[in-house]
């Protein structure tokens, strides 16, 4: 598989080790200090593009690829305002586009367990739901992606909660998320259900940065061949 990688910083590198180790191989490696080599041409080198970059610049990564006709896979978070543009884009141009706000596995099963928990709350009125996460001090978005997801995996199962706020509340229809940048922190995320007599708690914490990198590229192997708008669900079959 030839992969493009869209964004060279720590994750771009890490995506990089483990695809050449997987005996995939890399054609072209787009950082901010060579955007000009950032064209439709080199593009159609690739199977496929994995894109990293920055929320300012993913939609617009998003669209070259799929104006070159290569399909694309897209962890970048805080771009998420213009998603439903980039998936109309997607289908105009007869692509394929896969975006995930975390391509851990291990994740994607906490995901799932997320909303299994949060359904068997949904009648717990005794206990109150709030989240926390933490990541590196380099994670420009706050509150990351990932905890955005399990938000609105809570939101659709207790109804009492309307809406997440990124900072303390005591209004019962706001689902707390508390945002930490600590040192090197590849992400924790923790979900909260607390009431007067105890509390219930599940953790998912990121060792390092190749869980995330290898879920994307099984995600790019996935993609390549297909037409349509995909979700690490569809890879993993969840």
């Amino acid at each position: 598989m030839k992969i493009a990688l869209i964004g060279y910083g720590k994750m771009g590198r890490t995506i990089e080790e483990i695809a050449i180790a997987g005996g995939d191989e890399i054609v072209l490696k787009i950082s901010i200090d060579n955007t000009e080599l950032f064209t439709i041409d080199s593009i159609k080198q690739a199977d496929v593009a994995i894109e990293f970059s920055s929320p300012e610049s993913a939609a617009e990564n998003i669209k070259k690829c799929l104006e070159a006709g290569v399909p694309v896979v897209c962890g970048t978070t805080g771009w998420l305002k213009d998603l439903d543009v980039i998936k109309e884009y997607c289908v105009q141009k007869q692509g394929a586009f896969l975006y995930a706000s975390n391509f851990s596995i291990g994740v994607n099963l906490f995901f799932a367990l997320n909303k299994y928990l949060a359904s068997l709350m949904s009648a717990r009125n005794e206990y109150n739901v709030s989240m926390e996460e933490v990541h590196h001090t380099q994670k420009i978005d706050a509150p990351s992606g990932t905890a955005i997801t399990l938000a609105e995996h809570v939101l659709e199962n207790i109804k009492p909660k309307k809406h997440w706020v990124n900072n303390e509340t005591d209004d019962p229809s706001e689902l707390e998320i508390i945002s930490k940048r600590i040192g090197d922190v590849p992400g924790i995320h923790t979900i909260k259900y607390n009431s007067p007599n105890d509390y219930i708690e599940i953790t998912h914490s990121a060792y390092n940065r190749k869980g995330f990198a290898a879920g994307a590229v099984q995600a790019a192997k996935f993609i390549v061949g297909k037409k349509g708008i995909f979700s690490m669900q569809d890879v993993l079959g969840l």
